[in-house]
């Protein structure tokens, strides 16, 4: 009684907060609103002038067959490492306008973003949101998209790589969203998955509990996918690279604190991180400040930000923090869904090592077809991003 009395007060709060009028209800928790239209002119903008503004990485895109309708879901959710706990979450459904009603759904899940706005949900605050939508939206694809608990609309702290509570995010954004397509008259026409970064580890995470529901996937593909968390930061902290992007270490930052937090882990910042910077790391944390103003606070060194004992405990990886990034690995399961891993040769977060190493366990399970689809000399982190949309449009047209 107490938890849906709780939940009941957040929605409230979060109504009042959100301007109440302006949402339609379509079942229990699920609440939508139309935001606005992208026409086929400002969609071919966004794959050209937007494109080449958000990277230099050289591609072109093919022109839009159609306008989007935006729409902002505000929807129910519980926090699993937290006993379930009530709370409310909010995502992106963005229908083609086409005659069509029967329409291909793709669930994207975003990457690493440093504010709380910076989602699917409020997409001009969100590059990869507006590309995502022109690419596959504008060519007939219903795009769904989460903003993850944390952020948006979510009153609660990041819950950056933290596993049940993205997984479950995700999951009720797919329920919250047929609904939502229910109410518009559009029917589903099999079900994708993309993502890219941070998003690419969510995908994995997502597909693996939908295989394990039985609930069918079509194909998934995604960008810069850290499949092991645990490989990934032992590599940024002992193996630095004149390669590697200097924002690194904001990221190191939001999985400390997001741990301590969702994993009962108290204490672990200041474990973690040297006492000379852990404040501005948790102003960081609780967006009291963004990458700009932390940024000269910090060494640029990760392993300059953390105290020893720390680093060298990334080493055997069996504290309860390094335990954990392993628990949180993104690809042991003999998984039933076509995929495709894009990477770049000068990625500068995601080495291709890990961004591929799903193919070679796949493979060696026998499970569904993994390819990895490299994006070229030129592909940075962004770069593989904006290779895997293009491509993954006609991957998905193969799989229909």
């Amino acid at each position: 009684m107490r938890q849906a009395l709780l939940f009941v007060l957040i929605f409230v709060l979060a109504a009042f907060n959100a301007g109440a009028a302006e949402y339609k209800a379509v079942s229990s928790g699920v609440r939508y609103m139309h935001m606005g239209d992208y026409s086929v002119e400002r969609l071919n903008t966004i794959l050209s002038t937007e494109v080449a503004g958000f990277s230099s990485f050289k591609i072109q895109y093919p022109q839009t067959a159609n306008g989007v309708s935006l729409y902002k879901v505000q929807y129910a959710t519980v926090i699993p490492e937290q006993g379930n706990k009530p709370t409310l979450a909010s995502g992106l459904v963005a229908v083609p306008k086409t005659a069509q009603k029967k329409l291909p759904v793709v669930s994207y899940q975003h990457g690493t973003v440093f504010t709380r706005t910076a989602v699917p949900s409020r997409p001009e605050e969100s590059d990869e949101t507006r590309i995502v939508t022109a690419r596959l939206a504008g060519h007939g694809y219903v795009v769904i998209a989460a903003d993850y608990i944390g952020k948006g609309d979510s009153i609660e702290p990041d819950s950056y790589m933290v596993r049940e509570a993205t997984v479950q995010a995700c999951v009720d954004m797919l329920f919250a969203a047929r609904a939502v397509l229910a109410d518009l008259g559009i029917t589903e026409d099999g079900l994708f998955l993309s993502g890219w970064s941070q998003g690419s580890w969510s995908t994995q995470q997502f597909r693996h509990r939908l295989e394990s529901l039985k609930v069918p996937v079509k194909a998934a593909a995604t960008a810069a996918t850290p499949t092991d968390l645990y490989l990934l930061l032992a590599r940024w902290i002992n193996n630095p690279t004149a390669l590697d992007a200097t924002w690194l270490a904001g990221s190191v930052i939001l999985f400390t604190h997001s741990y301590a937090h969702y994993y009962d882990m108290p204490g672990l910042p200041q474990t973690v991180i040297k006492p000379e910077y852990e404040a501005a790391c948790r102003d960081f944390y609780e967006n009291k400040i963004g990458w700009e103003q932390l940024q000269p606070q910090i060494p640029a060194k990760i392993a300059d930000l953390l105290q020893k004992d720390a680093v060298a405990q990334s080493t055997p990886g069996m504290d309860a923090f390094f335990r954990r990034l392993r628990e949180n690995q993104a690809f042991m399961w003999r998984s039933v869904t076509p995929c495709r891993y894009y990477y770049g040769k000068v990625d500068e977060v995601m080495p291709p090592y890990v961004a591929t190493l799903a193919v070679g366990y796949t493979e060696a399970v026998d499970g569904a077809k993994a390819e990895a689809v490299y994006a070229g000399d030129a592909a940075d982190h962004r770069g593989a991003f904006l290779y895997g949309v293009k491509d993954q449009k006609e991957f998905f047209d193969s799989r229909r």
